[in-house]
């Protein structure tokens, strides 16, 4: 018997290949359509191009696929409203990074109960991104686990790097071969030079260890990913989402010889995780677009159906419908009204960005 590998691996279970979930689950020329539509247009919009914002809004983390269409749909109709000002693209995540431990989302546990089918969290992850897109609606994620891209990232259309994950050098490598516009956030201590140094280590090639869509280990080459940006969210306990904060995230961008590309994340530290004050982020943003601010390209906000959140119970009956399981988020009157007033006050402010 080998003594010295695996030693502390219980099992280890098959798990169909990405190109036998491509197969199972191809993407549709609408959905296809879909995505690349919402790439192009994100891209235009950090190139300066497009002088909208785009906001990437959604659930904190899907965990009811009924309840997140039933969301999307809502969402479709809003962003068709809002479209000569505001791109909206749904928050689609399905891995949740843990301090400790917790549910990891849909993917790792998809019947929320410790059982970790992660094959069928994956096939329904992809169904799911698959019906989202498929009513034009284009998606973004935050991507955690480097074999994930394989199976979900053709469905993609914006991806973020996270807080604990825009430090890790697989994260970097990965995010240099992915096809989206990347957006790293600051780190949990409110600094944003780990941010601009992924954004830097992502826009270089790179070669890595990955898996092909046969499911076997490749050596990975990247032609690295132009389309980095910075993505503010607050920390250390403090947000920084204001004028000075955003002035010397600029400075520091422009110190790295990288474009004055950032998002304000107006959840998380930005609010101190409390959803109610996410409305009050976004106004001071969109003032200080108003007042003549051209470096936010974009916004973020963790949205559901129903306020607030809920603690996965024992009996899942008694989960209540749209309602988020993670953080908390604010709920569908509140969005409508944050977005409406966000492209009142930002019609003329971003003409005359476009002007420029």
């Amino acid at each position: 018997m080998q003594q010295t590998e695996n030693l502390n691996i219980e099992s280890f279970a098959p798990m169909p290949t990405p190109e036998e979930v491509h197969a199972r689950l191809p993407i549709s020329e609408a959905a296809e359509n879909s995505v690349l539509a919402g790439r192009r247009a994100i891209e235009a919009i950090i190139d300066r191009k497009d002088p909208r914002l785009f906001v990437v809004i959604g659930p904190c983390s899907i965990h009811d696929p009924v309840a997140g269409l039933d969301y999307a749909r809502l969402l479709k109709v809003l962003a068709d409203e809002v479209a000569d000002t505001l791109l909206l693209v749904m928050r689609v995540y399905f891995e949740k990074p843990r301090t400790s431990t917790g549910w990891k989302g849909y993917i790792n546990d998809p019947r929320m109960d410790d059982s970790f089918h992660i094959e069928e969290g994956m096939h329904r992850a992809r169904e799911f991104l698959l019906a989202v897109n498929e009513i034009s609606l284009p998606a973004a994620t935050e991507a955690l686990d480097p074999i994930a891209p394989q199976y979900l990232g053709d469905l993609i259309a914006w991806t973020a790097i996270g807080a604990r994950t825009a430090e890790s050098q697989t994260h970097r490598e990965m995010s240099s071969g992915l096809s989206t516009p990347v957006g790293f956030k600051n780190g949990t201590d409110g600094s944003v030079d780990t941010a601009i140094n992924a954004i830097l280590s992502a826009s270089k090639p790179h070669s890595f260890l990955g898996i092909n869509s046969q499911g076997r280990s490749a050596v990975t080459r990247t032609r690295g990913n132009r389309y980095g940006h910075l993505v503010l969210r607050g920390g250390g306990d403090r947000p920084n989402y204001d004028t000075v904060s955003i002035a010397l995230a600029e400075v520091a961008l422009t110190k790295a010889k990288l474009p004055q590309n950032i998002v304000v994340d107006c959840s998380h530290a930005n609010s101190y995780k409390k959803p109610e004050l996410q409305p009050l982020v976004m106004h001071d943003v969109v003032n200080q677009i108003r007042l003549g601010n051209r470096s936010v390209v974009g916004l973020m906000v963790e949205s559901f159906i129903e306020s607030g959140n809920q603690q996965i119970p024992d009996d899942l009956t008694q989960l209540r419908y749209g309602c988020s399981v993670t953080d908390a988020c604010v709920d569908w009157p509140t969005t409508e009204k944050m977005i409406r007033e966000a492209h009142e006050i930002l019609r003329g402010p971003l003409a005359a960005r476009k002007a420029r």
